[in-house]
């Protein structure tokens, strides 16, 4: 019974300076979101292609658009965020492995191709 009395005292003198614990806890919640709104929203992810993406691309008739970037930056993201480091970026038109790394296209690929082929060295899948 002495101990419970003991540990309620204890515990209703240390009650104080957990409030006094909290009262820097504003300062850096304060900072830590100055921080935040300074930093950018959205990581900024460019892609680059490499020259034989780019051959292939024109051999094969897939236009390198602003808004095929914006999708393949998406899929880097989202594959990133899963740990993935070599992936597949397809729609039902095309396909792109990209080495996520390197933020970078390796080749590009029609729908005709794509009935064929075996994707290897590859540890994701996004669509596009």
């Amino acid at each position: 019974m002495t101990e419970r009395i003991t540990s309620a005292r204890l515990y209703s003198q240390s009650q104080p300076e957990r409030k006094q614990k909290n009262a820097p806890q504003g300062d850096f919640e304060l900072r830590f979101r100055q921080l935040m709104d300074s930093q950018p929203a959205t990581p900024q992810v460019q892609v680059e292609f490499s020259k034989h993406a780019l051959n292939r691309a024109e051999e094969r008739g897939i236009q390198i658009t602003p808004d095929l970037i914006d999708q393949l930056k998406g899929s880097m993201v989202r594959a990133q965020a899963k740990g993935a480091t070599n992936i597949l970026a397809m729609d039902a038109e095309k396909a792109f492995i990209v080495n996520i790394p390197n933020a970078k296209v390796i080749t590009a690929i029609t729908q005709d191709e794509m009935k064929d082929s075996v994707f290897t060295n590859i540890d994701g899948a996004v669509f596009l």
